[in-house]
């Protein structure tokens, strides 16, 4: 499938969670996140977003998508998107972004930036009970994964449905769930635990 195909197959997923779930106030739905090899083209993805879902900039310390970061600040800041940067405070700052989201191993840098950024929305990582129930000062949400099987080469085993939303009950913050969610999975996920989904391809898997 052509990239242009994995970002309408985004958008779609995008348009379906927020027809589906209703997050808490200030958080949208759905956040699509970047990937430097699945999504290498942020731009384009954010193009077609709907307004008022979330984009995260992943950017994994690549030159290329880090030059990324101030365009599509401004792109999205246009079309009513919430911008977050993974794991870079000070990138999000430089560009203006709305926030950050922090990776389950750095979540507890959260609390610096709370000090110094109390504006800004910052989510991170979850992959079991323990990372979900107690995020860090200042984590607004948490994006639990792998809820389903996932394409991600770096995804564990799938949590599950139903051990995810235990999970996702448990939680002192919304909870997004992550990894293989797409138009085929989005039914499964139980709207009155989880705030909304999050995807990179939002392709279902080969049967």
């Amino acid at each position: 499938m052509s990239s242009q195909g994995t970002y309408d197959d985004v958008a779609a997923l995008a348009r379906a969670a927020g027809r589906r779930f209703t997050p808490r106030a200030g958080l949208p739905a759905f956040f699509a996140l970047t990937d430097p090899e699945r999504t290498p083209d942020p731009l384009a993805l954010a193009r077609v977003l709907p307004g008022g879902a979330g984009l995260v900039l992943r950017h994994f310390g690549r030159e290329d998508q880090i030059a990324l970061a101030g365009p599509l600040a401004r792109l999205c800041r246009s079309r009513g998107l919430v911008f977050l940067v993974a794991n870079d405070g000070e990138l999000a700052r430089s560009v203006k972004a709305q926030g950050v989201h922090w990776p389950q191993a750095c979540a507890h840098r959260a609390r610096a930036w709370a000090r110094r950024r109390p504006d800004w929305l910052m989510t991170a990582s979850a992959h079991d009970h323990v990372a979900a129930s107690a995020p860090g000062t200042g984590i607004a949400a948490v994006f639990l994964s792998p809820v389903f099987q996932s394409a991600s080469p770096s995804a564990g085993p799938p949590l599950g449905a139903v051990r995810a939303g235990r999970i996702a009950r448990g939680a002192r913050v919304p909870v997004y769930a992550l990894g293989g969610v797409n138009s085929r999975t989005l039914g499964g996920l139980d709207n009155r635990i989880f705030s909304g989904v999050c995807a990179v391809s939002a392709q279902p898997l080969e049967p």
